[in-house]
């Protein structure tokens, strides 16, 4: 598989699907976008969230529900077309190493590093401000899989220059209390 065209591709998407999320719903107030895959590295989607979504989640647990994919309004939603190419890009490669951990285990750390570089790249060439007018907080992550502590903290400071990064480092201090 050429990484460097699969880059494209997933940036590519990911840029038509925020547009098309923001055109959609950027009244709601978007103010987030990932990148995410699965544990198989069979998957990269898209999701985002609105200020209008966030209203309605319970009290106790907001940080939970504005910080975790996973639980965005608009998962799944946006260059439909574009992610399902990707992806089935992606199985089809996976197929032909069926039995092989050891390049399994490259293939996957090469997807999720390329994820998380396009997003970097749309945040440094300001695509997400540029069209919101605002910062976007940003993240990369994976269903089924919990990134290490500091990986997620370094993952967070390297995505998001604004007031979002030290909300989500202080709330992960929370976490395990």
């Amino acid at each position: 598989m050429d990484f460097e065209i699969l880059k494209r591709q997933i940036e590519d998407a990911a840029k038509k699907a925020f547009l098309e999320v923001y055109e959609k719903h950027g009244a709601e107030g978007v103010y987030s976008f990932a990148l995410y895959s699965d544990e198989g590295a069979m998957t990269v989607c898209p999701a985002a969230n609105t200020i209008k979504a966030m209203e309605m989640a319970d009290e106790d647990d907001a940080l939970y529900y504005k910080y975790e994919p996973a639980e965005w309004t608009y998962e799944m939603e946006g260059a439909d077309e574009e992610f399902d190419d990707i992806c089935t890009q992606l199985r089809t490669e996976l197929n032909k190493h069926d039995d092989d951990d050891q390049w399994f285990e490259g293939f996957q750390a090469k997807l999720y590093s390329i994820c998380i570089e396009v997003l970097e790249k749309l945040k440094n060439e300001n695509f997400f401000t540029k069209i919101t007018g605002k910062d976007i907080f940003l993240i990369f992550t994976v269903s089924d899989y919990e990134f290490e502590m500091e990986e997620l903290k370094n993952l967070i400071i390297r995505l998001n220059d604004n007031e979002y990064k030290n909300e989500y480092i202080d709330w992960m201090a929370t976490w395990g209390n």
